[in-house]
């Protein structure tokens, strides 16, 4: 995306986005609706688990999106979820998967990114601009995205096979799992590499910086990434993942949203979210 909230897509995603689906006949009974999930929380800090939970689903009352979301606080040894494994299209926010990919594959042989990888990463991280997504998506293909995925354990994302990176489907664990790749040492992706991706997702620009990042503590390092989407099936999609750091935080969030009549609805969900979150595990206390 461009620093509007609204934006274009890649020539391929957004054709899809147009012909997207076909909404099903009603039928003659409708049937009963089944009771949303609940946010399931467990936790290391006595209190805190029910806290959350009962503060996540007071944040979602009367809301109009069907939200999935992951939570995890390493320092408390906290975890929340909701509807973890539910796919919903990426929007931008799988521009952190593409960056990781590119990284991962450029660490293979040990060379560090070209002048062009290094603008266009740059450019589709903190401006979530689309062209240099589709460029670096392209370069990258399909075939090394799925190494990528595999290597990095994000099981159940799966990419647009006719190459639209902002339909691919996500799941809130998945986005979880990536920045636990991110904000942490591990095989797959190395130190230079994980820092480079962190720098970026700091340096976002401030029109994009909503979403996670509201009630953050103001003593906390923000590394953040947001997408949008609206489809004629299940409305806009409204996305947002961060880690929160420094100053003795050590947290993640994602929340996924879709099924929201305007932009803003979705907005509205993800940062009341946030705002529990962060009231109940962000001050680094204890």
């Amino acid at each position: 995306m461009t620093h509007q909230r609204t934006s274009r897509y890649s020539r391929a995603a957004f054709c899809a986005a147009l012909v997207g689906g076909v909404l099903a006949p009603a039928t003659a009974v409708a049937s009963p609706a089944a009771p949303p999930p609940a946010v399931s929380c467990v936790s290391g800090r006595a209190g805190l688990a029910a806290e959350l939970s009962r503060d996540i689903t007071a944040a979602l009352k009367g809301r109009e999106s069907t939200t999935a979301l992951a939570v995890v606080d390493h320092r408390t040894r906290t975890t929340c979820t909701l509807r973890p494994t539910q796919r919903v299209d990426s929007a931008s926010v799988v521009k952190v998967t593409a960056l990781a990919a590119l990284l991962w594959d450029a660490q293979k042989t040990h060379r560090p990114l070209t002048p062009r990888e290094n603008k266009l990463s740059t450019a589709m991280i903190t401006k979530s601009d689309n062209d240099a997504t589709s460029a670096l998506w392209d370069q990258l293909g399909l075939a090394k995205i799925k190494k990528f995925l595999e290597a990095a354990g994000m099981t159940r994302t799966v990419p647009d096979p006719g190459g639209a990176w902002g339909l691919t489907q996500i799941t809130a664990q998945d986005e979880q799992r990536l920045l636990s790749l991110v904000t942490a040492g591990n095989k797959v992706l190395d130190d230079r590499s994980r820092a480079f991706v962190l720098d970026r997702m700091r340096k976002v620009v401030p029109d994009q910086r909503w979403g996670v990042p509201a009630g953050a503590p103001g003593d906390a390092t923000v590394q953040l990434k947001n997408g949008w989407l609206e489809r004629s099936t299940h409305g806009w999609r409204v996305h947002s993942v961060g880690a929160f750091s420094g100053k003795g935080h050590d947290y993640a969030i994602t929340v996924l949203t879709q099924d929201n009549r305007t932009m803003d609805d979705g907005i509205g969900t993800i940062q009341a979210v946030s705002r529990a979150v962060h009231k109940d595990i962000g001050p680094a206390t204890g």
